[in-house]
């Protein structure tokens, strides 16, 4: 095995955890891909010899190479899209396996169970506050190593985490129990079959949040809407897709996948309330471009 050889072995066993991190970091499947193979490249442009820890220094290369991808991405959705008043419905990828196991790469990718609603939040941080939370509390990288990557000082790094741990504790603690889980997923999918407004109601918390995003052909259908009434009205237009859903699981928690003609149409995740069992959150994914690029497994009927 010559040298470059070697180098490649190296890097395959920590591409698993640089993926799980660019994921975090960037909310798309594709574009974590693309972090990581861009570590790939500045680690064959370097001289590995003087790298003590291989699988740190990885991880910083990929934390700046999503911070980069992140900013870049921030300035293109300002121009393109200034802020006109109105919350825009973005749902970041989902990793989708069957309800009744886990796909092992999937569940690699997940190894803290991070579920939707959570990368929603980290999509609300400014890309500084997202890699100081995601490094440090998610992959334990110590401030000294995340402070030269955003340009601060370890105690000003400690702070960026500071406040993106506030946005993200701001949340209910979600219902873990896959059981229950099941159970509220099939009621709520059997009510959107039958078109029954007081059951769907039944089943949502007053202040439930439905978050909708159908790519940018389509702005009018990617919608934000809150409270249970509204919610409920918006789910039974989506009831005719009702009939093709299957459960799965959407990272790691049960949601809905649906599929018309074998192609999907919409990937359904669900936050459940561990203190009542009512759903809090509600994130459609129904960009058909991106759910195209999505490695869905085959459902049962």
């Amino acid at each position: 095995m010559d040298d470059n050889e070697f180098l490649a072995q190296r890097f395959e066993a920590h591409r698993g955890h640089l993926r799980a991190v660019a994921y975090r970091m960037l909310g798309s499947l594709s574009e974590a891909e693309d972090a990581v193979q861009e570590a790939w490249l500045k680690l064959g442009r370097s001289d590995s010899s003087e790298v003590e820890n291989l699988g740190g220094w990885l991880t910083t290369v990929v934390g700046r190479v999503c911070l980069d991808m992140l900013r870049s991405r921030t300035s293109r959705r300002e121009d393109l899209d200034p802020f006109d008043g109105h919350e825009h419905a973005h749902v970041p990828d989902p990793v989708v396996s069957r309800a009744d196991s886990a796909d092992p790469e999937h569940q690699a990718l997940l190894t803290d169970a991070v579920g939707l609603a959570l990368l929603v939040v980290l999509e609300t941080l400014p890309p500084a506050e997202r890699l100081a939370f995601v490094l440090h509390d998610m992959f334990a990288v110590p401030f000294d190593d995340i402070a030269p990557i955003v340009e601060r000082t370890p105690a000003a790094t400690r702070q960026l985490a500071s406040r993106a741990r506030r946005r993200v504790q701001g949340s209910p603690p979600p219902e873990a129990d896959l059981g229950r889980q099941r159970q509220v997923v099939d009621a709520f999918l059997a009510a959107s079959r039958g078109g029954d407004f007081d059951a769907l109601l039944a089943l949502l918390d007053p202040d439930v949040v439905l978050r909708a995003d159908a790519g940018a052909l389509t702005p009018g259908a990617s919608v934000v809407v809150q409270g249970a009434r509204a919610v409920v009205e918006r789910a039974l237009m989506f009831s005719r897709f009702a009939p093709y859903a299957r459960p799965a699981l959407v990272n790691g928690a049960l949601g809905l996948v649906a599929t018309v003609d074998g192609k999907p149409v919409s990937v359904a995740a669900f936050t459940i309330s561990i203190t009542d069992g009512k759903v809090v959150e509600i994130n459609i994914l129904a960009d058909s471009t991106r759910l195209s690029r999505l490695d869905l497994p085959a459902l049962d009927d």
